[in-house]
Formats: C-alpha cells, structure tokens, sequence
C-alpha cells in the first residue's frame, strides 16, 4: 500500500521536482483554450485542464519508469530513479499510477461527454508510450500525440467542437514535440545504442540536427497557419518570431552534440511555449 512515509520518493516518482514537463505540456494547452474562447478562457476549464496537466503528467512520468524500470540502472541520467534505487516498490508505482488516473477520472468528468470521450484516447496514449521505444525508432511520436491530445480535449471543451486549425495545432505541436524530445534523445543516445533501447536520435544519426530544424521550421509554419485562420494579430506573430530566435539559439547549443548542451537545449524549449503563450495572451486577452 501506498504510505505517506514514501511521499517525497513518490514525488520524485512524478518528477515533481523537475516540472519542465508539466511547462512542456501546458503552454499548448493554454494555447488551445485561448485560441477555442478567442480570449480568456472559461475559470471552470481553465482550472481544470491546468490541474488534469500535473495529474497526466505524472502518471506518465510514473508509468514510464515502470515501464523502464530494469534498464533505467544502466543509463547516466536515470540510475538513481526511485524505483531502481529501491525506494519505492514496482506495486507501489502501480498503485500510484491508478490513483493519479482515478484523479484524472475525477477531473474529466467535470466537462462534456465529447471531451471524456477524447480523453480515453488520452489515457491509451499515455499509458502506450513509455513501451514504444521497445518497438519503434520514433517513440517521440507517440510521445507528441500523448503531449498534443490536451488540444483536442481543450478545444473541444471550449469550442464545441474541434474546427481545421485545431487539428493544424495538434499537428504543430506533435512536430515540436518530436523536435525537442530528439535533443532529449540525444543526451542518451550513446547508453540506449548499448541496452537496445529505441530513439529517432538513434533513428537519424548524423542527420538528427538537420531534421530537428525542419520539424521547428514546419511547426513554426503550421502555426502561423493557425494563427491566419483565427485572424490574429501582430502581437501573436512576434510571439512566433521569439519562439523562432530561441529554437535558433538551441542549434548554437547542440552544434556538438554535447550531453549537457542537449539537455539544456531540451529545457529551454519551456521558454519558446512561454513566449508563444504570452503572445496569445496579448493579442487575445490584453488587445482583444
């Protein structure tokens, strides 16, 4: 059973403690309310999609160890995970993982039926990737669609339904997604070649940053698509324009593949939802 002793390794289990994931996830759902109310979004489902945010984003992180749980040990970065250290037990991060799911439960039913409908896509999605990279050189796919399903149930929430450019942004985001968890990849890339486990780093080799470039250039693409369908202003371009200087300034980082370089390109990528967000939220919300 779960113990209240065990809290901060559970904690750590979520990565609680390193929550450049929950920014990863929630400034595209800030972005798809914003965009689905064409303004400030409705409190009820503005609260209730930032806090299912850290709810899904913890029971991914806590699954994916699971999942990864006897390979974690012989990777630089993970070795001392809470489950290979042996603070917390396999049981017990299954326990925890139907109890962040049931609070996940507990958040959607609180919106529409098409949204909780959505949402069972949400949870296979979740609950999938983690064993992806067993199977598949590009497990940042199936990462993206898990990251990117929150636009969708966002829109949907808000706008009743999920009009072109909601689907453009899901795709736009999916394409980032692979992007910044590539140079995520890459800190590993050398440890997964030995233990087999998958990664498009490994997929694209020497090319890795090559295409990592085009995907930002296509996101940044789709986007503005996005943004021309929604009739936006110049305040939401310039967001795009910053987004576009920082993934710039990732390339600088990663010109030699350095780990620490890559890891630091991969948490910057906090910042280009940021200001994307804040460029929304000024054409939107502030000007109107």
């Amino acid at each position: 059973m779960l113990s209240l002793q065990n809290f901060p390794y559970y904690a750590r289990l979520m990565r609680l403690d390193k929550p450049i994931g929950i920014y990863l996830l929630l400034w595209p759902t800030l972005w798809a309310l914003m965009l689905a109310a064409n303004g400030m979004p409705p409190v009820k489902e503005l609260l209730l999609f930032s806090l299912g945010v850290v709810v899904m984003r913890s029971a991914g992180c806590v699954i994916n160890d699971y999942a990864d749980r006897h390979v974690d040990g012989a990777v630089k970065r993970t070795n001392a995970r809470p489950l290979v250290a042996g603070h917390v037990t396999e049981r017990e991060a299954l326990q925890l993982f139907s109890v962040l799911i049931f609070i996940a439960f507990l958040i959607v039913v609180q919106l529409s039926w098409a949204t909780i409908l959505l949402s069972c896509v949400a949870l296979v999605l979740a609950s999938a990737y983690p064993f992806m990279k067993r199977y598949t050189y590009l497990p940042q796919a199936v990462l993206g669609a898990a990251y990117g399903w929150a636009i969708p149930m966002a829109v949907m929430a808000v706008h009743g339904n999920i009009p072109e450019w909601g689907w453009l942004l899901f795709i736009a985001n999916l394409l980032w997604t692979i992007a910044y968890d590539t140079m995520y990849a890459m800190v590993d890339r050398d440890d997964d070649v030995i233990i087999g486990i998958k990664s498009s780093a490994i997929l694209f080799g020497r090319m890795d940053k090559l295409i990592v470039a085009v995907l930002e250039l296509i996101t940044l693409a789709l986007l503005s698509a996005v943004f021309l369908l929604n009739g936006l202003g110049i305040a939401a371009y310039l967001g795009l324009l910053a987004a576009g200087l920082l993934f710039v300034h990732q390339h600088y980082n990663i010109r030699h593949r350095q780990r620490e370089a890559c890891f630091k390109a991969f948490l910057d990528n906090h910042y280009v939802g940021l200001v994307i967000a804040l460029g929304l939220f000024v054409d939107l919300v502030l000007v109107g």
